[in-house]
């Protein structure tokens, strides 16, 4: 700074001047006062030449601001000053007091980057040197000349006072001794200058290896300034992004549940009377067919809704294991004699291998793990058109391990990578299939590792697929054995006539419960709103009441508390409700997930719940179930001649549906042997499944034909 350097050193200089006597004993006395007054005026004079260039840090050129009390906070030290107090920091990119300005040396003065001594020396020489030299000056040569100009001063006064003590003591007239002495003083110090020389030399070195070195930290602090600055940049877009994102997510939950409510609602009569009609024995058999193409068409839609819904559930965490006892033996049974029908009426194998010893019972959630394993064995069996399904199970260390090989179509390698994202199906998902949601194999994998298991897959494209599902199941002693319910056909029930109250807005709802129950000998009563629920209660006393939600004015569990905090009724209370999204959430009137029954009602399940609920002993059909129907040892395959095959290939790959099923009649009277083959045949050309079809057809015609040869 050369305003206070300057105004110290002259003051200094002069001050001791005069004390010394330089300028005679009358102002001698006046050295004290010349060295406090004289700084009062070279300080402002020296900063008026200079303009305050080398010490002011803010612009001159910065207009003041319209408030000049208005105070900032210092980067630094956090205090508040004015504005006049503080600086815009390059170093640390924002303003600072005065104090910490003066403070701080790691910043290099670079807000006065003309203000170091190194830079006023060289700016200084190059006035009487040429333009050419100026870079070089720049480059460290003007530093070496001001720190040689220090060096050769030092040198010059020390070697000038030692040589002075020197000559004092030499006798006068000893010109030879005098002449010794400044020969070896100008050695010593000619040597001396050029030890300063290389000195001087690797200090400018010194100092740009310095300079170079905190460029290079500035720099990369820099770096990590903007890249902090970016990532901070990154985090705000990624959490305005995430409330997007959960805004979208919770408009699709919306959606997703009102559109889930408007399709349940119809679809809860067409299944509920398909179901009717089904069990219905005065249906014709020519109509029986429309029935079961409503029921299934009716499942098809209610298996995509479901799957919809349990994906929103899963990504929402809203999804929760019911635990509990699984008679284990039993349930494999179950899933194994279920898709022996299916594969047998499609016309292909399907082998159950155990392998090692199944534990009894075991603890697991029943219903999910019965989803994973019918998603996976429902898919092997409806892709596969010829060949088998093989399932593989074996128990070990109370994990257990399921296999399904199939001898499908196979996947595609660059499809195995998207087999498990949401309605994703494959280039060959058309082969031998009725149709699918494409939801399957994704509700398997993310149940899968929902109960903390692992499923992968293995495919062939041409020779087959092969998943495998890894399973925590531990075993527990058959003390609290699991009672499944078993689907049975009832036509009554023993003991004292139980009154049922139907609360439920929608008329044809209402009608639809009377029609499954009124058979049964139930006493029923309807209400269409929750008033009317309270008034019909005390002089109908229900043993049962079904309640709906959604309903105007007063909605369900409105009704339910009134209920229960009127001390109006004493009975079972149970939800049929087509906004699947409220069952297992937690409720005032403590209504528990196994009491909520989701629209469309499937009148097995709900006869097996009203069972339990008022402990009934149930009157059973005579004729048997539909699974009682199946025939204990599965008929063979015996192809008819190759003249009825060949005709049945001609319908089939016209779509004469009439004409197969008509040569199906004739083939059916010609051998009983046949009964097998006719009876897959009808169940696929029931389902217009032609390439399935055409498939067994043309294995037929093989077979036929090498024996025949």
């Amino acid at each position: 700074n050369p305003v206070g350097f300057g105004t110290m050193g002259m003051t200094s200089a002069l001050s001791l001047s005069v004390y010394l006597g330089v300028f005679g004993p009358g102002v001698q006395p006046f050295a004290i006062l010349i060295a406090v007054l004289l700084p009062l005026v070279l300080s402002p004079a020296l900063a008026w030449a200079t303009r305050g260039k080398y010490y002011i840090a803010r612009p001159r050129n910065l207009a003041p601001r319209a408030d000049p009390v208005a105070e900032q906070t210092c980067l630094i030290c956090g205090v508040r000053y004015e504005r006049e107090d503080l600086a815009s920091c390059p170093a640390y990119r924002g303003n600072i007091c005065s104090l910490c300005c003066t403070l701080d040396v790691r910043c290099h003065d670079q807000c006065k980057p003309q203000a170091a001594l190194t830079e006023q020396w060289t700016r200084f020489i190059g006035k009487f040197m040429p333009r050419s030299m100026v870079p070089y000056l720049k480059a460290g040569l003007g530093q070496y000349l001001l720190m040689m100009l220090g060096f050769t001063l030092f040198l010059g006064f020390v070697m000038s006072l030692l040589y002075y003590q020197e000559i004092i003591t030499v006798k006068p007239g000893d010109d030879g001794l005098l002449d010794y002495l400044r020969s070896a003083y100008v050695r010593i110090g000619s040597a001396l200058l050029l030890i300063s020389g290389i000195i001087a030399w690797w200090m400018v070195l010194t100092s740009k290896s310095r300079h170079v070195a905190q460029e290079e930290a500035r720099h990369q602090t820099g770096l990590l300034l903007q890249e902090i600055n970016s990532h901070h940049q990154t985090d705000l877009l990624l959490q305005g992004a995430k409330r997007f994102a959960d805004q979208a997510n919770q408009a699709k939950s919306r959606y997703i549940m009102a559109i889930s409510h408007e399709l349940r609602t119809p679809l809860n009569s067409i299944l509920g009377y398909a179901q009717i009609l089904d069990g219905d024995a005065s249906i014709p058999e020519n109509r029986r067919q429309a029935v079961s193409v409503i029921r299934r068409s009716g499942d098809h839609l209610l298996s995509l809704i479901e799957g919809t819904l349990d994906i929103a559930r899963i990504e929402g965490g809203k999804l929760r294991l019911e635990i509990k006892p699984l008679n284990f033996l039993e349930f494999v049974e179950q899933i194994v004699s279920m898709f022996e029908v299916q594969a047998h009426n499609k016309g292909i194998r399907f082998s159950y291998r155990a392998s090692g010893e199944l534990p009894a019972f075991v603890r697991a959630d029943v219903s999910r793990l019965r989803q994973i394993l019918i998603n996976i064995l429902g898919n092997a069996v409806k892709f596969t058109t010829q060949g088998e399904v093989v399932f593989h199970l074996r128990y070990q260390n109370e994990i257990a391990v399921f296999e399904i090989e199939d001898t499908g179509p196979g996947i595609d390698p660059k499809e195995l990578e998207l087999i498990f994202e949401p309605f994703a199906r494959g280039t060959a998902a058309h082969a031998g299939a009725t149709g699918g949601t494409g939801l399957g194999l994704t509700i398997a994998k993310m149940l899968t590792d929902l109960m903390g298991g692992e499923l992968s897959v293995d495919s062939v494209l041409g020779r087959g697929s092969r998943f495998k599902i890894r399973l925590f199941l531990p075993h527990i002693l058959p003390l609290q054995p699991a009672n499944e319910p078993r689907h049975r056909r009832c036509v009554g029930y023993v003991g004292v006539r139980r009154r049922i109250l139907v609360v439920d807005n929608e008329k044809n709802d209402r009608d639809l419960l009377v029609s499954m129950l009124g058979p049964l000998g139930f006493q029923l009563a309807e209400a269409s709103n929750g008033q009317e629920c309270l008034d019909i209660l005390p002089g109908f006393c229900p043993h049962l009441i079904f309640m709906d939600l959604a309903m105007p004015d007063m909605d369900g569990w409105q009704t339910i508390r009134r209920i229960q905090s009127g001390g109006l009724s004493e009975c079972e209370i149970a939800i049929i409700s087509a906004n699947a999204f409220e069952r297992g959430t937690e409720n005032e009137a403590g209504i528990t997930a196994e009491n909520f029954i989701t629209k469309p009602v499937r009148l097995d399940d709900l006869v097996d719940w009203i069972g339990r609920h008022l402990k009934l002993e149930w009157v059973m059909a005579a004729e048997e179930t539909a699974l009682d129907r199946m025939p204990a040892q599965i008929s063979p395959m015996v192809y008819p001649p190759l003249a009825q095959l060949q005709l049945l290939l001609n319908h089939v790959e016209r779509g004469y549906v009439r004409g197969v099923m008509t040569e199906l009649g004739e083939i059916e009277k010609l051998d009983p042997c046949h009964e097998g083959f006719v009876n897959v045949l009808r169940k696929l050309a029931g389902q217009f499944q032609f390439d399935a079809m055409k498939t067994l057809l043309k294995t037929g015609l093989g077979d036929v034909g090498e024996r025949n040869e």
